[in-house]
Formats: C-alpha cells, structure tokens, sequence
C-alpha cells in the first residue's frame, strides 16, 4: 500500500508539473511543460480507452482508471491514474466537462537488481501499445522502433517532445525517479511550434 502511494504522489507530481500551464500558471515555470495550453483532445473518454486498449492488448491489461483528488473546483483538467504493477503506472490527463484525454501516460518507476529488465521490458511493452493505440496504422515492430527512437532523444531530458502529425510525444526522463511516456493530440497548426520545444 505504502508503494502505491509513493507512485502515485509521483505520478500525480508529474502530471501536475505538464499540466501547470494549462491552468494558467507562468509557462515561464521550470517544471516540464507536456500539456499546451489550448490543446485539443482524443475524442475517446478514458472508460472508452481502456476497454480499448484491453481488446487490442489482452497481454497487457489495464486496470480501471481512479480519479485523482482535485482541490480546485474550477479545475478544468481532471487527473486519474491506474496501477499496472509496483512499478508501472498509467495515469491521464482529462477534460473536466467530457472527460475525454488530453494526455495519456505510462509511468516507470525503476527498480534495480535482476528484475530490471524484465520490468523495462514490460514498461517498454506498454508504451509502444500505448503509441499503437492512438496511432493505428503503425505495426508492432514499427511502434517499438519509434518508442526506441524516442526514449534515446529524450534521455536524461526533463523534457522532450516530437510531433508526428495530430499526434505528440511526450518524454520525461528523471533517472531513478521515473520515466513518464505520454501520447497527446495537437493541432495540425501548432506543428511547427512544437518542432521547436525541444531547443
């Protein structure tokens, strides 16, 4: 119990960084930044999602979202969050009025010994389902070259985001406390804007 509530303080201190801008704090704040302003969302509640992914992804189930505890009632993004394993979360960002995903995260927390591996593999497993789930057209090996591709750019990075079409990555490598995958929509229109986050 203890575990689950040190993950989710961290899932939820993640999250609450990348979604600071979005509820108007200073987009000059040192936190990372994942969640723009004004950003659109998938047109997919998370109830919907996660009956989803389970379909498509039998081996690597999600259990049901929780809603995290919102202090501001005039809040417009919810946050929820599921536990995967001791050591593997997913958590979402959610419109207030719809509850349909504005972001959509995988959370590593990192444990050391003869395990690590076998539970990288499976963080690693989630993400690339994760990028197959709002990215359909793409194949297994396709969505783990792109995961692969992805996590290199962003070692060791509080922050590091890539567009591909209506759809942005999010990276946030902060070692030994965690590695947060997250898939957003963007506008078609703020693509080039976003090329340049990353400088």
């Amino acid at each position: 119990m203890k575990s689950l509530l040190v993950a989710l303080v961290l899932v939820a201190f993640i999250a609450q960084s990348s979604w600071a801008r979005a509820e108007g704090e200073n987009a000059s704040s040192p936190t990372a930044p994942y969640l723009l302003p004004g950003a659109p969302s998938f047109d997919i509640t998370i109830s919907q999602f996660r009956e989803q992914f389970n379909q498509d992804n039998p081996s690597l189930p999600l259990n049901e979202f929780r809603a995290l505890e919102v202090n501001d009632p005039n809040a417009l993004i919810l946050r929820a969050a599921t536990k995967i394993n001791e050591n593997l979360y997913a958590s979402a960002a959610l419109e207030r009025a719809t509850l349909k995903i504005k972001s959509i995260q995988i959370t590593w927390l990192p444990i050391q010994g003869p395990e690590q591996k076998t539970a990288k593999d499976k963080a690693q497993a989630y993400m690339s389902a994760l990028i197959r789930s709002e990215n359909t057209g793409l194949s297994n090996e396709q969505s783990i070259a792109l995961l692969a591709k992805l996590l290199t750019a962003g070692k060791n990075k509080h922050h590091y985001s890539q567009t591909e079409g209506a759809l942005r990555y999010v990276v946030a490598d902060n070692g030994e406390k965690g590695l947060t995958f997250a898939v957003e929509p963007v506008k078609l229109t703020l693509s080039a804007t976003l090329e340049n986050s990353n400088q």
